[in-house]
């Protein structure tokens, strides 16, 4: 079933079972560097099957709203983490599990300052820079074998804004 999904903003407790929410917030864990830098240490939870860790750089195309959502996507081999290296703000989306489809759709709008780490097998759209380019780095698993299943939706859903019907 297809339908309208209304984002909400990006929050790590409303994110918590897809994965985490990278951002400074609260006190650092350590001062570093003379004392010039606050550390805020061992923020996701990367998870590789096999393979290892690799960063890579993306350069995105700007999605407006409405923003249609016509397939999602996992990784069984490995969690996904975008950091956004100009600011811009990303259209999340994430799907629970259902017997190897995605259900539940749930869409987030990030916020300057704030990147997302997937949790390993998490459904979730593409990437999607909102209303302007973006460029990420991305750490996620490098090596052998498929680490990509797609699902395409037979209508696409809709990520609407807010007060829209």
């Amino acid at each position: 079933m297809t339908g309208k999904l209304t984002p909400s903003q990006l929050t790590a407790e409303a994110f918590a079972p897809y994965g985490e929410v990278l951002e400074i917030a609260g006190a650092p864990d350590k001062i570093i560097n003379q004392g010039k830098c606050g550390r805020y240490h061992d923020l996701a939870r990367l998870d590789f099957g096999s393979g290892q860790a690799g960063i890579s750089l993306f350069d995105a195309e700007a999605r407006h709203l409405p923003y249609a959502v016509e397939l999602v996507e996992r990784h069984p081999e490995g969690s996904q983490a975008f950091i956004p290296l100009d600011g811009v703000p990303m259209i999340v989306v994430v799907a629970d599990d259902r017997d190897g489809e995605p259900v539940n759709l749930k869409a987030f709008i990030s916020q300057p300052g704030q990147s997302i780490n997937l949790h390993r097998g998490t459904w979730h759209g593409v990437l999607a820079p909102l209303g302007k380019p973006g460029r990420y780095a991305v750490v996620d698993r490098i090596g052998e074998g498929t680490n990509l299943e797609e699902y395409w939706f037979s209508a696409p859903w809709t990520v609407e804004a807010a007060g829209t019907d």
